[in-house]
């Protein structure tokens, strides 16, 4: 919101005076000033026939609330709108900055009032770019500076985390390759028991058919044999969502002995995941801060999981 401050004209004034609020100018001219470092726009109300001045705020105010509050006013001002010198009109939702810019038309119902920016105004954009310059200089210096030490406090801490994670991991990892040995063992075991038991069952059908029985009797067994294992193949489907496929067997059996094998050893599987995880991602964030050490690079941004 503007401060404004009004200043009653005599009618037939016809010089410049100076009052409490200022030096009170011509009724037809709008004037920008300069007071404690903010601009103050001096214009006449129509149906007062006041001098009010607005305290404005650059980077706060916009060139609609400025007008909205040139209507609050004085209600006889029924339209209200700014144009450049050259005619385009400004946008209510520029800031009163830009406005300042440049020179402007302040447009109060019929009447056109020609607005001289002073040379300040003018120039606070650009001193504002400059200033924002020599911020991000000094940024960048301060960077440049100590991004060495940084990185190096950085690749203290992560390789701190790293030998701390393999001292964790190094009991589990001895428990693990036992278990899994075991597992592995057992699974083999299980795949030759297997292929005893199929070539027993030929061999048992082929002393039957030829030894013991004829074929016509053989027959009919032999189909039932089949259609039972067609009968188990679909069960396993059933049970375990898996096409019954050689490979997969095998390491749905080899999970099954190694949990097995993990809950009599209490070898806590979860725990072991999660620290591999924090090594994984340890020694990542470690290779993405070298390679910008390399590189004389700025660090990348490196996500870690607390």
């Amino acid at each position: 919101m503007q401060m404004m401050q009004c200043v009653r004209q005599p009618g037939n004034l016809q010089h410049h005076k100076t009052a409490l609020y200022g030096t009170l100018v011509p009724s037809d001219e709008v004037t920008v000033n300069y007071r404690h470092g903010l601009p103050v726009i001096t214009l006449m109300l129509p149906s007062r026939k006041e001098r009010c001045q607005f305290t404005i705020k650059p980077m706060l105010t916009r060139v609609g609330t400025f007008l909205q509050d040139l209507q609050k006013e004085d209600k006889a001002i029924e339209k209200a709108e700014i144009f450049t010198t050259d005619g385009s009109k400004i946008p209510a939702t520029a800031l009163m900055e830009v406005l300042f810019m440049n020179d402007f038309k302040l447009v109060i119902n019929n009447t056109t009032y020609s607005v001289q920016v002073p040379v300040k105004a003018k120039c606070s954009s650009k001193h504002n770019a400059e200033a924002d310059d020599v911020k991000s200089l000094v940024h960048r210096l301060f960077m440049a500076l100590h991004l060495e030490d940084h990185q190096l406090r950085r690749e203290r801490e992560l390789l701190q985390k790293l030998d701390h994670l393999k001292e964790q991991l190094l009991p589990l990892e001895q428990m693990k390759v036992r278990i899994a040995t075991s597992a592995d063992a057992k699974t083999s075991r299980l795949l030759w028991t297997g292929l005893a038991l199929l070539s027993a069952q030929g061999g048992a059908l082929a002393w039957l058919t030829w030894w013991v029985y004829s074929w016509d009797i053989m027959e009919p067994v032999t189909y039932f044999i089949t259609y039972g294992s067609a009968l188990a193949f679909y069960a396993y489907f059933i049970l375990t969502k898996q096409d019954y496929v050689y490979p997969d067997i095998k390491n749905r059996q080899f999970l099954h002995y190694f949990y097995r094998k993990s809950r009599s050893q209490r070898f806590d599987v979860e725990q072991y995941n999660k620290l591999k995880e924090e090594l994984a991602e340890t020694e990542e964030s470690l290779r993405r801060l070298h390679q910008p050490l390399h590189l004389q690079l700025p660090i990348q941004e490196i996500n870690e999981k607390d």
